[in-house]
């Protein structure tokens, strides 16, 4: 298998992860979907859900007397 093929591979969404809703909170990400015209609410989910987590690691970046560093993609 190539390098190019083993990185598709590892990219694969075969993970799923479900969340319920209220009706409020539904209606918000309905109207905002409708609103900015999301057509891919999976995506949608995903990248916000990501960026709120990147951001996070962020912002909570080793001091001078921490030693570990998060590291998302290591396995």
């Amino acid at each position: 298998m190539t390098v190019r093929k083993t990185k598709e591979k590892d990219l694969l969404r075969n993970n799923k992860i479900s969340i319920l809703l209220n009706t409020r909170e539904l209606r918000a990400i309905e109207a905002y979907c409708t609103k900015y015209k999301v057509r891919n609410r999976s995506k949608f989910m995903r990248e916000a859900v990501l960026t709120e987590v990147l951001k996070k690691f962020d912002e909570d970046y080793p001091s001078l007397f921490e030693f570990e560093k998060p590291n998302l993609f290591v396995k």
